[in-house]
């Protein structure tokens, strides 16, 4: 079934897939691992979901899902913004377009993916942190698929979840008091330190970015050809990463194109740490305290984008992705996250989340400056939108446990083993 094999970014040594594994075995600077397809040219299946693609997709079980993403050209906004081919792939609940997924975000092509790569002999329960959108979609696949999951999120982001996403008995959500994204992913790597858990792993598992390069499989399906510009608001950019090596495996198939899209990244000022290392050349991510990276995440209006640590220097990761790609990041403000909002709405008919918001900010910002030719391919990544046209979740919600930020370390992963052991009782 894995007719595909891991090669390190880093030292280039290939090796099979376990379905959980996040890194090299050879000694050296921390790289990230890529999938290497038996199948090199772009196939399709006839598939009404995302497993049209599963060629280019990590298989280690099947999977139930009718999880699909929406590629259309644009008329309303591509006419404001007097743009000649303008192509949005929507990525949420938009079902009369074909976008079909439940939770309304773009983290689910991610969640499938993930499920899909671990072996049918894992025994180990799965754990995810998340801000919001990640757990609800990995809420989501798990309770479909019932397989046994851990979710870790900051207290304040469990009505989001609890809101979009179907939460059955395989789910166990544990809600931290005090906490931000950053406290989630750091308990998340305690508790997997256990045998019977196994860390997801973010942007370091395969699985993940290729799951959210379906938006650039999806996008040249639709089109014919790579695009030449390719705008998406980011945290750990993930979805970035996911769509250049995506559009990699295009450019080896030889029909498409022979230029990745020209990165057009943004981030939500004031809290944009990928910002302001690019635009200054740096090497490394630029260092704030912690103090001042809460003050700066508590002010921006697209919360979903507080990665504090995204893989910037890392082999694989985001400089280089951008080098190769002569790509920017942008600083948007919560006020131009908002017009941008309006403005898709009015002209596309369909509202999207704020972090969608930044990245429609970015290319009326793109367009205004002259940083994109009129008249080329340009893909907007609408990572997450009509919310207002689902139904809310009706179920008891409550986590599963509640944590204190300052009694994680002490006591949190024998209060999970012991949720989950009564849960089996």
């Amino acid at each position: 079934m894995r007719e595909y094999r891991l090669r390190c970014t880093g030292c280039g040594g290939t090796f099979p897939d376990d379905g959980v594994r996040l890194d090299c075995p050879n000694d050296h600077a921390a790289a990230l691992l890529r999938t290497e397809y038996d199948e090199k040219a772009f196939v399709v299946t006839a598939e009404p979901s995302i497993r049209r693609y599963a060629a280019w997709l990590p298989r280690g079980r099947e999977i139930a899902t009718a999880a699909q993403t929406a590629v259309y050209q644009s008329t309303g906004l591509a006419q404001r913004l007097g743009l000649e081919q303008l192509w949005i792939g929507f990525n949420g609940w938009w079902p009369e377009r074909g976008a079909a997924l439940r939770t309304a975000t773009f983290k689910e092509l991610e969640a499938y993916a993930v499920l899909a790569r671990i072996g049918v002999d894992e025994s180990r329960t799965l754990v995810v942190a998340s801000a919001g959108n990640t757990a609800a979609a990995f809420a989501d696949a798990c309770t479909v698929n019932d397989v046994p999951l851990v979710i870790i999120v900051p207290a304040n982001a469990f009505d989001r979840v609890a809101a979009i996403a179907r939460i059955g008995p395989s789910v166990k959500i544990v809600a931290i008091e005090g906490a931000e994204y950053e406290d989630a992913i750091a308990f998340s790597r305690q508790l997997a330190a256990d045998e019977e858990f196994i860390l997801e792993g973010g942007v370091r598992n395969v699985a993940r970015r290729d799951g959210l390069g379906i938006v650039m499989l999806a996008a040249t399906d639709a089109i014919g050809a790579i695009p030449d510009y390719y705008f998406q608001a980011v945290g750990s950019a993930a979805g970035a990463l996911g769509v250049r090596e995506a559009a990699l495996r295009l450019i080896g198939d030889g029909r498409f194109g022979g230029q990745v899209p020209q990165l057009m990244l943004a981030q939500n000022a004031p809290f944009t740490p990928l910002f302001d290392a690019w635009s200054v050349n740096a090497p490394v991510l630029i260092e704030r305290s912690v103090a001042d990276a809460r003050r700066q995440i508590a002010q921006i209006g697209a919360q979903v984008l507080s990665n504090q640590t995204p893989p910037y220097a890392i082999a694989g990761g985001v400089r280089e992705a951008l080098g190769e790609s002569s790509g920017t990041v942008f600083s948007i403000e919560n006020n131009e996250m908002v017009d941008a909002m309006m403005l898709f709405a009015e002209s596309e008919g369909i509202d999207i989340d704020p972090e969608a918001g930044i990245a429609t900010a970015a290319l009326i910002r793109a367009v205004a400056d002259g940083s994109v030719e009129r008249d080329r391919r340009i893909l907007l990544n609408v990572t997450g939108g009509g919310r207002a046209g689902r139904v809310r979740e009706t179920h008891d919600a409550r986590p599963s446990l509640v944590l204190h930020r300052d009694e994680v370390a002490a006591i949190g992963n024998d209060a999970v083993r012991s949720v989950l052991f009564s849960s089996h009782l």
